[in-house]
């Protein structure tokens, strides 16, 4: 399906404009474009590397999240220019949360295909939601009515004790 090529309605950010190291928590609202998955991507990094997950983590646990915002804009709205899409991040002491939400029909999570069911092996779409699994600790679904907002959690490994 073809992006649209704008979107009339600004992003609107609820918090800092920019996540500082002070900053534990983040909620936008964005466009349903591609545009808006590169923001939540560029934060989801930010936000990884600032709770300390290591050089190896950190890409996984931004595709993971791209992921996440590429099926609300493209599958949830639809790239509905009059829909949008929120994601929060938030770093406790022992995880990283990261919530994607859009405003689309909503998703069932078991009426998907197995992406890796030999008749899907050479299909080009329909991995994500096997990614966002494979990348992260937890992953959650909730219908929102309309639409579905996943939780994604990474946790942080427990200090290793010194010897």
């Amino acid at each position: 399906m073809p992006r649209p090529a704008s979107n009339p309605l600004p992003a609107r950010r609820q918090g800092p404009s920019l996540p500082d190291s002070t900053t534990s928590r983040v909620s936008l609202t964005l466009g349903s474009t591609l545009e808006s998955v590169d923001t939540v991507g560029r934060t989801a990094e930010d936000f990884a590397q600032r709770a300390g997950f290591d050089s190896d983590t950190v890409p996984n646990i931004v595709m993971a999240v791209r992921e996440a915002a590429i099926n609300a804009v493209m599958h949830g709205n639809a790239y509905n220019p009059a829909k949008r899409i929120t994601a929060s991040f938030e770093t406790t002491s022992d995880s990283l949360i990261v919530r994607i939400g859009d405003q689309g029909p909503g998703l069932d999570p078991s009426n998907l295909p197995d992406p890796i069911a030999p008749e899907n092996l050479l299909r080009g779409s329909g991995r994500g939601i096997f990614l966002i699994r494979s990348f992260m600790d937890e992953v959650h679904f909730r219908q929102l009515h309309p639409g579905t907002e996943l939780t994604l959690i990474k946790h942080r490994a427990p200090a290793t004790p010194a010897a």
